[in-house]
């Protein structure tokens, strides 16, 4: 689905601050207050808005080290896999990927010594035959969208 610039806006004002109305958004942005709730209805609808949880950092919750494991899978298996990560609280996304791995996994330890017991978990399972592991030094762009949606909104208003 492609947005425009007043989507864009509303989008941004809700990443911005998460806790603001509908009625306090439509008095910022200039428009109705039927437009905005129909505006974030659509999107929400769309799946362009996901959800209107709380960003929760692993780190504060005392899971300050991170990793990504590429994992190489018994061919047939990916679904079952799948099942077994999904019981993983340490596992936070998982990915199916081209390339010399099938999946991509971001995990979440309490330490490096931890992470050696997350790992174990995570390729203590039949259908997992290899696992690569990077643990991250930091991270200097942390996930962002606002960007993106500017940029989508700009370029379905013709803008480049």
């Amino acid at each position: 689905m492609a947005i425009d610039h007043l989507d864009g806006r509303i989008i941004v004002l809700l990443a911005r601050e998460p806790r603001i109305g509908v009625l306090e958004m439509s008095r910022r942005l200039g428009v109705a207050r039927g437009t905005v709730q129909a505006r974030l209805d659509r999107l929400q609808s769309n799946g362009v808005i996901r959800g209107f949880g709380p960003q929760v950092d692993p780190a504060a919750l005392g899971y300050p080290v991170t990793a990504f494991a590429t994992l190489q899978i018994r061919q047939g298996q990916g679904a079952d896999v799948r099942a077994h990560l999904a019981t993983v609280p340490e596992v936070l996304e998982l990915h199916t990927t081209t390339g010399t791995g099938d999946m991509l996994c971001r995990l979440v330890a309490r330490s490096n010594a931890d992470l050696q017991r997350v790992i174990d978990r995570v390729v203590g399972f039949d259908g997992i035959v290899r696992a690569a592991t990077a643990i991250v030094m930091e991270n200097p762009v942390p996930l962002r969208i606002i960007p993106l949606v500017e940029q989508a909104a700009d370029n379905r208003d013709g803008r480049e």
